[in-house]
């Protein structure tokens, strides 16, 4: 996996590539996967990266991006969430309960 791909779409895209293909949100303190309409428990899941990214012009376009998987259940998918004044604590909640894979940053 690389370091950096770029801009945030173009990570996502990468990491697609990558078979990071699932889009995961939190729904009440679960990651939830709408394509699949699949919920997992966030202990099931690990860190394998960590992507920040600044906005340009606004600093309301903060994020973060996660590359996480789950060899329980055989997925791999991305996370994102804002930073800073865009952070959403219920997110931010559910993202300390994730395990960080050893070689991830």
């Amino acid at each position: 996996m690389k370091d950096n791909y770029g801009t945030l779409s173009e990570t996502i895209n990468g990491l697609k590539q990558e078979g990071y293909t699932l889009d995961f949100n939190i729904s009440k303190e679960r990651i939830f996967c709408h394509l699949t309409n699949a919920e997992f428990s966030p202990e099931d899941f690990e860190i394998d990266k960590v992507f920040r990214f600044e906005g340009a012009s606004n600093h309301d376009d903060q994020a973060v991006l996660y590359a996480i998987s789950s060899g329980k259940f055989s997925v791999k998918g991305v996370l994102i969430n804002g930073y800073g004044i865009s952070a959403d604590e219920v997110t931010d909640a559910i993202i300390s309960k994730l395990k960080i894979h050893p070689e991830g940053n």
